[in-house]
């Protein structure tokens, strides 16, 4: 199910992102939302392969992933699939849908809070040790 699960996020926000590209007047916003959006949809495909088998939309200690992407950041697929909504709702210039694009981010926050403490309490300090060195 991972698989089917990643590529119909894909494919779904690669869809909104097509329609960016192809909608809209050629604002500053419709710029700055294509550059965000094609700078970190391939980084939140990347996030979400690294952490493979350890991915769950519940916070769950499958295990601990701490290389590629995760080596910098705790919260990649977060980061950078927030970060790649964003940029294709700028794009798409439908201001009331970005602004509930928006309103939703800490959700997002309340999400990577939950999950870093179901990882501390299943790795203790290896977790802690991994969080000093890492950014969100």
């Amino acid at each position: 199910m991972g698989k089917v699960l990643i590529w119909g996020d894909v494919a779904f926000w690669l869809a909104v992102l097509v329609a960016a590209i192809v909608r809209g007047p050629r604002t500053a916003a419709w710029v700055a939302g294509i550059l965000i959006a094609t700078i970190a949809f391939p980084l939140w495909i990347v996030a979400r392969m690294q952490l493979g088998s350890a991915f769950s939309f519940r916070p769950q200690a499958r295990g601990l992933v701490t290389s590629g992407l995760y080596a910098k950041m705790r919260h990649p697929v977060y980061v950078f699939g927030t970060m790649a909504a964003l940029g294709a709702l700028l794009a798409l210039q439908i201001w009331p849908v970005f602004v509930v694009g928006v309103a939703l981010v800490p959700i997002t926050l309340v999400r990577a809070r939950r999950e870093q403490h179901v990882l501390d309490a299943a790795f203790g300090e290896e977790y802690r040790r991994y969080r000093e060195r890492t950014w969100f």
